[in-house]
This record gives structure tokens, sequence and C-alpha cells, in this order.
């Protein structure tokens, strides 16, 4: 597959979905999973999440993530998902509100968050805004084959 339609592929899976398992890594090298809601723009996706939990302070320390976005599957043969590879980092100021509103307009329950009790409003207030630029994204494919992978090479910038 030439490299368009295989980044309109991806495109559409990211968008047809709503959770990614992100990894990082420690300051002792030990990995962490976490399982997050995200909102896709091109390649680049976006998350909110505490900036107390192990993920947020490896990202701080460690831009460097993998992540999975996959559906659960009882046929290997129809398994379809994608790995990630790239960069993430806390948003901030103008890039941070934009990413509270994309939250908020894909998953409508964080509009309660946003405008709820005061305990809802002050666990959305605290939440901190992430992104995920990614340098690589392979397709698993069973439905090709089994173990059908295509990988689309990103550099500089190319992920809208």
């Amino acid at each position: 597959m030439d490299q368009g339609a295989l980044r309109a592929e991806i495109e559409a899976f990211l968008a047809a979905h709503h959770t990614m398992s992100l990894a990082t890594v420690d300051e002792e090298g030990a990995p962490h999973a976490a399982n997050l809601l995200y909102v896709p723009d091109g390649l680049v996706l976006y998350w909110m999440s505490d900036t107390e939990t192990r993920h947020s302070r490896h990202i701080e320390a460690r831009q460097r993530v993998t992540a999975t976005v996959a559906p659960d599957y009882t046929d290997f043969r129809l398994i379809r998902g994608l790995q990630i590879f790239g960069n993430a980092r806390r948003l901030a100021g103008a890039e941070s509100v934009a990413t509270a509103r994309r939250m908020v307009s894909r998953y409508g329950f964080l509009a309660e968050l946003a405008s709820g009790p005061a305990a809802l409003r002050a666990a959305f207030e605290k939440a901190g805004f992430y992104c995920l630029e990614p340098e690589r994204i392979t397709l698993i494919d069973n439905t090709k084959g089994f173990g059908h992978k295509e990988t689309l090479e990103l550099t500089g910038g190319d992920g809208r």
C-alpha cells in the first residue's frame, strides 16, 4: 500500500476508536501502561490525565513513549490494530485549551465535569492535557494475512 493510502487508513482507524494503551517507563526503566481516552487530529493523539499519575510523571521526565490502539477480538484472524512510537508532552496555554475543547466535543460526558458540581469541576480543572506526536505507526491487519504489518514512517511534524 502506498504511504498516502496507509496514512488515510490509519487516520480512519484512529477516528473509529477511542481508547489507547500508553506505555511509559520510570527512572529505573520499569515499564508502565495505562488505558486512556484520546482525540485524534490527523495522526496526533490528545488526551487528558491527572498530572500526578505515573504515566504523566514519566512523560515529564522522558517523552519517548509507545501506544497501541486495538479493539477486543475473539478471533485472531480478525485482529486489526496500531502500534505507535513517538514523543509525548504536556500541553500548555492555547494548546491545552484547544485540547480541552476537543475532549469535551468528542466525549460529551466531560462537559458534566467542566460544569458540574464543585468536586467534578475541580477534577477537570486539575487535569493536564497531553499529546503524542508519532514518529512511526505500524498497522497490524490479520484480515490481510496472519501477522500482516505495514509501517508509516513520519518525520518532522507531519502527523497532522
